[in-house]
């Protein structure tokens, strides 16, 4: 579990810290662009939940695959089921980003210039860019699967700090500026774009390398229709529901964005800031995820019952213990991004405060779900989370932000209540142990 769960932690802490510092490079640009940016930065992560519909159904069933001691033949379908699902669906979603941005943009109330920025950054990055996106997904989830997480971290680094590298040439923080459409948010979305064609060439030379990674595409005609079947049968509800919670996320967005540019700004700021206190809590989700698969897949559910409350534990600690320390030294954090007597400063000091409550519920999440979808228990938790996700992430932000005027406060209190029902909910879920019966072998 160490080794699973370091190296995922340390490629959550580095790809969080390089978006920090995507951030802050745009917010000494512009203002506006972080608000446009950060707009359709949600958009860009849907398309990665569309694409994790094939990338997460192929690790579950490779982990239980390689606990159950599967053939070689077994594994290589997997992957080659994965490749071809994922070169479809890219496609498809390229040419809808393309076509669709402008009207999906126009149905927000935003400023102009805030408007440009999103158009061009999603254009570029989630349009041209995606089918690499897409690939390098896919090879760090196979590669995950088989337990070399650190290859896959040390891929992020690289292409994280080629992203940095790029957003500086783009942004002029070298001493001079590129033309169009190389500077500014265009050039910051090649520099993301370029990141990820980096990333997928180095993986492929990877898996090549790693002799019990079956990843050979010969034949990929001949894989059978049921492996399909069975890589869908868990993606497909388990990017559901991740599908789910960030179209509710989308929504309330739409809520707030009509409070203004200062309040979308101080969103996407906080996010920036927070994401370092629950990296540890989405790798050790990640990580439980991977090892249940293992157990159930050896039948040994009952461990795997154990070990779950640990690991729950040691992410809450841990989780609310960076929270902290971020709200500690909160006013040196913010001004990094925004000046301390501005109108944003005390919007995300007060959304930090809010932190508490929204982390503590998000670790049972991220771990008792992981638990659950591991095991191949996926209708459950993607059912009630649906139901939860729009009844209190959009109702009840709604009712609380718009309705009884709280704000941007209102918002966020609903995504904390949303992230511990569900997680109290899952829980007994786990406790009750009829996951212990969803086994896929």
């Amino acid at each position: 579990m160490v080794k699973l769960t370091v190296p995922l932690a340390m490629e959550q802490f580095f790809r969080i810290l390089v978006s920090s510092v995507d951030t802050f490079m745009l917010s000494t640009y512009s203002d506006k662009a972080v608000a446009g940016v950060g707009l359709v930065a949600q958009y860009v992560f849907f398309l990665q939940i569309l694409f994790n519909v094939v990338c997460i159904g192929s690790s579950i069933v490779l982990a239980q695959y390689l606990g159950a001691k599967k053939t070689d033949q077994e594994l290589n379908y997997i992957a080659q089921a994965s490749t071809v699902m994922i070169t479809v669906l890219a496609l498809i979603l390229t040419a809808l980003v393309i076509f669709g941005i402008g009207p999906l943009v126009g149905c927000y109330n935003l400023e102009p210039e805030v408007e440009k920025s999103a158009v061009d950054y999603f254009m570029i990055y989630g349009g041209f860019c995606s089918v690499f996106t897409a690939f390098s997904l896919l090879q760090s989830s196979i590669l995950r699967s088989y337990g070399y997480t650190k290859d896959a971290m040390i891929v992020t680094i690289i292409a994280n700090i080629i992203n940095v590298c790029g957003n500086a040439v783009a942004l002029g923080f070298l001493g001079f500026t590129l033309p169009e459409p190389f500077s500014g948010v265009k050039g910051v979305a090649w520099a993301s774009g370029l990141s990820m064609i980096v990333s997928t060439f180095i993986l492929q030379i990877m898996i090549a390398r790693k002799k019990d990674v079956q990843f050979n595409l010969k034949g990929i005609k001949e894989v059978p229709s049921r492996v399909y079947h069975v890589i869908l049968s868990i993606g497909v509800p388990t990017g559901g529901e991740n599908l789910s919670y960030n179209v509710a996320n989308i929504a309330q967005t739409a809520m707030f964005s009509t409070l203004g540019t200062n309040v979308m700004s101080a969103h996407v700021y906080t996010q920036t800031i927070i994401r370092f206190a629950y990296a540890l809590s989405i790798a050790i989700g990640a990580a439980t995820q991977i090892k249940t698969g293992y157990f159930v897949g050896e039948h040994r559910s009952e461990e795997a019952y154990r070990k779950l409350y640990r690991y729950w534990i040691f992410a809450t600690i841990s989780s609310i213990s960076l929270v902290g320390i971020c709200n500690l030294f909160k006013t040196p954090i913010i001004s990094l991004f925004t000046p301390v007597d501005g109108p944003i400063f005390p919007i995300v000091a007060s959304l930090m405060i809010v932190s508490f409550y929204i982390e503590t519920g998000r670790c049972m999440n991220l771990i008792f779900i992981g638990g659950l979808k591991g095991s191949g228990d996926i209708k459950f938790p993607v059912g009630y989370g649906i139901f939860s996700m729009w009844t209190i992430i959009v109702g009840l932000g709604w009712f609380l932000g718009l309705y009884m005027g709280m704000g941007i406060i209102g918002f966020w209190i609903a995504v904390g209540t949303e992230e511990t029902t569900r997680g109290i909910v899952m829980l007994l879920r786990w406790r009750s142990k009829k996951w212990m019966k969803k086994a896929i072998v």
